[in-house]
């Protein structure tokens, strides 16, 4: 192997790693990163070697450097950070370089050692980063003052997302804070590989002060093997005759099924709920038991103690035990858990992209990625919502499913917001950690150099009058604004330095009796429906303060088992689920041939939604009576479904969507038409009254 210009010691490292060779997207990044004059991105396939690509050049830059870090990581995950820290202790450790995690549950130890004396790596969170410039900002001048590289892991997480405003905003203030805004220090991305890449180096930096270089790994994707296999869960009778078999139900039937599957290896089940994740696995436990074999299924979500997470994780890095883990979203993003044998999906996914990162994680040793995607479907009964005879789960699978293998297309990161509430989060974060700043200063800094690029000066001075009015900034006489009485309150509360939203959970009551509680994430309106539990509620009051929703039983039919609800689906599934049904043709197409990857129920399944959709006529009619009720199927993403269903009640009508249908009660179908109509008439409604 020749030396690539790397530091000897690093070649050390490398031989005693018994490589023969370095891979191609690491020996294409050396250049770049050694040279040190230009932002990088290093786009792979999970388990590809970004890691290695980055740190072996950047290792060998800072090597003989002293005083102050070298190299800030940024992850969005404590867990990735504890895991990049076990993966480059050997490296550091030769290289005599000091490594030091820094998160809410990093060693007090460590972090003191990298306090007093700071050098080489720091490994840390976003917010841990905010927490450090607003309290400690002196002594981060101070520690970054020769920082050569800033490098983010799993860059496509914090793209177009609020988490992302919020480190680009991070970075821009480090530049402002050690004299770099003028010589900027190179920012590299590691990534999953991205859909538009020519997009990506302007979501890394947003003032285009620096050239980038792009690296993607060029290898052909490996063989993707797919089934989808339905499921039917029967009607139950509420009160069998003595001697009647119960039939089984879908889950248990799907237990099933991933137990004879999933044994002997290991392997990701993605279940989307929490709820489900815990039933799947307490249930598969359970046929451990009763077959007298060892258990091998977990379950892995947000909630779960950190000391059962990560004694979980590091089970499945040894890979001497079969482990097979149900999880919700947590398995997506790269903790190195090494590959697995398959990923299975438990109901239908939420995004195509969230698919992708899934089917990335398996196809072991060069064998295929394998994606089982296990549907359940009601069957149906006089009382079926339309929503269940469609059979929009299975649609929207086959439409995800399609859309990734065919079309190679994901949802791409939505770059049009504005991210006022994260920009609101930014004012109070530089005031406090410049105590007082000036107006213009913080626009410059935050919109017209920072990544708020799209904030015009007024906007701002309506941001910044609205702050005054609610006491969270004050302006003095000398014109310098700090932070107001409850300004203070917030920033000095140790849930100020996180900005991304998690769902707020609302009680939900009907009358005296608490049915739950509700993770908001999408909008609520009263008079409303939501499906709760089962059952249908409306919404009869909403009380933001005490997050309250107050309910009662609504009339109607029965609610759909598919409500769709969560994600917020793209428009480009819909359309693609649309065209499914009017081609009748789910099939995808390699070469001349057409592959059919569904078994016997679930070809069912899809011929009984094609057979209601043609007897509906849904390839032409788009406003359907439906009794007393109208339905609505604008075959569009939850973005424009949501805004009809606020426009629609804003017009007096008693509107709902489930999986992208909109229900409209007692209602006429051609008074609802001509209504929508008028919508295109009239002026758009302010963002504000929506």
């Amino acid at each position: 192997m020749n030396h690539y210009n790397l530091h000897p010691q690093v070649q050390k490292w490398i031989f005693k790693q018994g490589w023969s060779d370095l891979r191609e997207i690491q020996k294409r990044a050396i250049q770049p990163i050694l040279a040190g004059d230009c932002d990088v991105l290093i786009s792979a396939s999970t388990a590809a070697g970004k890691t290695e690509a980055f740190f072996l050049p950047a290792c060998s830059a800072i090597a003989d450097t002293t005083g102050g870090f070298g190299i800030l990581y940024i992850s969005p995950l404590k867990a990735l950070i504890n895991d990049q820290y076990r993966r480059l202790e050997g490296l550091c450790e030769m290289l005599d370089m000091q490594l030091t995690p820094w998160h809410g549950d990093s060693a007090q130890s460590k972090k003191k050692a990298a306090r007093k004396s700071p050098s080489g790596i720091l490994l840390i969170t976003p917010e841990s980063l905010e927490s450090l410039l607003v309290r400690d900002s002196g002594w981060v001048r101070q520690a970054f003052g020769s920082l050569q590289y800033i490098v983010i892991d799993e860059f496509h997480a914090f793209i177009g997302t609020e988490r992302g405003q919020h480190l680009l905003s991070l970075l821009n203030r480090l530049e402002h804070l050690i004299g770099r805004h003028g010589n900027p220090v190179p920012r590299v991305a590691l990534s999953a590989t991205l859909g538009d890449l020519e997009s990506v180096p302007a979501s890394l930096r947003p003032d285009k002060t620096m050239q980038c270089a792009t690296i993607f790994s060029a290898r052909s994707e490996a063989v993707v093997k797919v089934v989808v296999k339905g499921y039917l869960d029967p009607v139950v009778l509420d009160s069998p005759k003595p001697g009647e078999n119960i039939p089984n139900n879908a889950e248990d039937e799907i237990c099933q099924e991933l137990y004879r599957i999933c044994r002997d290896g290991s392997h990701l089940i993605f279940a989307n709920s929490r709820k489900r994740t815990e039933s799947l696995a307490a249930k598969l436990s359970d046929l451990c038991e009763s077959q007298v074999v060892p258990n091998e299924f977990f379950p892995h979500h947000g909630s779960l103690a950190k000391e059962a997470r990560e004694s979980l994780e590091a089970r499945l890095q040894k890979e001497t035990l079969p482990t097979t883990v149900v999880c919700t979203m947590t398995l997506e993003l790269g903790i190195d858990i090494g590959k697995v044998n398959s990923v299975v999906q438990v109901t239908a996914p939420h995004s195509v992209s969230s698919l992708r990162q899934r089917l990335g994680r398996s196809g072991r040793r060069g064998g295929p990625a394998i994606l089982r995607m296990l549907i359940a479907e009601d069957e149906l009964h006089a009382n079926s919502s339309l929503i269940d005879k469609l059979r929009m789960e299975l649609l929207q699978s086959l439409a995800m499913t399609r859309l990734l293998i065919a079309g190679k297309w994901f949802e791409p990161a939505d770059a049009e917001q504005f991210h006022f509430s994260t920009l609101l989060h930014q004012v109070l974060a530089v005031t406090a950690q410049w105590g007082g700043v000036r107006a213009d200063q913080l626009y410059r800094t935050l919109c017209q150099t920072g990544p708020f690029q799209q904030v015009t000066v007024d906007h701002f001075k309506q941001l910044l009058t609205h702050m005054g009015q609610e006491e969270l900034l004050t302006q003095l006489s000398s014109g310098e604004l700090v932070l107001g009485l409850q300004g203070e309150k917030l920033v000095s509360h140790y849930t100020f330095y996180a900005v991304f939203k998690t769902p707020e959970e609302f009680r939900v009551v009907a009358g005296p009796k608490t049915l739950g509680t509700l993770p908001v994430d999408t909008m609520i309106l009263v008079n409303q429906h939501i499906i709760f539990g089962g059952k249908r509620w409306k919404v009869i009051d909403i009380d933001a303060d005490k997050k309250v929703i107050a309910v009662e039983r609504a009339k109607g039919g029965q609610p759909p088992k598919f409500g769709g609800a969560g994600m917020g689906i793209h428009d480009v599934v819909r359309q693609e689920m649309l065209s499914i049904y009017r081609d009748g043709d789910y099939r995808i197409s390699v070469g001349a041939n057409k592959v059919d990857f569904l078994d016997d129920t679930a070809r069912n399944l899809f011929a009984e939604g094609q057979g209601l959709f043609n007897q509906l006529n849904l390839g032409s009619e788009s406003v359907l009576q439906q009794g007393e009720n109208v339905c609505v199927f604008p075959w569009l993403g939850d973005k424009v479904v949501n805004t009809l269903v606020a426009m629609l009640t804003r017009m007096g009508y008693q509107a709902s969507a489930f999986a992208g249908v909109i229900e409209i009660e007692k209602a006429d179908a051609k008074k609802v038409g001509d209504s929508l109509f008028s919508l295109l008439d009239d002026e758009p409604p302010l963002a504000v009254e929506l």
